[in-house]
């Protein structure tokens, strides 16, 4: 069991048998993490297959992710504390569908991104969440495929999940600064 820099313990092997990556995004020069969307080259096969390889158990999905995520970190679970946690796995679920409707044209979802970042502030949600985050989403997606699954579909997930919480997290941040 370890401890992230905001306090969050972390079962690491709970989680996917190593650490999460904890990678901060850089601003770019074109404006934010926004615009490393118009540069970055996400391997969209890679992500649409295996997509397509857990969706339709996408309640089981959010069973072991759900279950992963407060198993790894049990100090996120009061941030669901007044939330039907059945509504909040259909909520999630539909979120990752229409990230894999537009995974083609993300620059389209970047705006709901930076509205969902924006209303993740006020659930209690701190930058420091965001890789345990995609680290048991990533975890829990590979379980549901099982043999089907690929190192490179966990390389184009991460890739996917820095791209999406850079983006969330642009969307926080503008929220902080607007409260402050």
């Amino acid at each position: 069991m370890g401890t992230e820099p905001d306090g969050v313990a972390v079962n690491r092997h709970a989680v996917c048998g190593q650490p999460p990556r904890i990678r901060r995004a850089r601003p770019s020069r074109s404006g934010g993490r926004a615009g490393k969307l118009r540069r970055m080259s996400l391997d969209l096969e890679a992500l649409e297959t295996s997509f397509d390889l857990v969706a339709p158990r996408g309640d089981e999905l959010m069973d072991i992710f759900y279950g992963r995520l407060f198993a790894a970190a049990p100090a996120v679970r009061p941030l669901f504390a007044g939330t039907d946690l059945r509504k909040q796995k259909i909520m999630l679920l539909r979120v990752l569908g229409l990230l894999r409707k537009s995974l083609r044209d993300l620059e389209s979802i970047v705006p709901i991104l930076h509205d969902l970042g924006a209303r993740h502030v006020a659930y209690g949600a701190r930058p420091e969440h965001y890789p345990v985050v995609g680290a048991v989403l990533i975890a829990s997606m590979a379980e549901i495929a099982g043999d089907a699954w690929q190192p490179g579909h966990e390389r184009a997930w991460t890739a996917a999940f820095d791209v999406v919480a850079g983006a969330m997290l642009d969307g926080a941040s503008r929220q902080l600064d607007i409260a402050a």
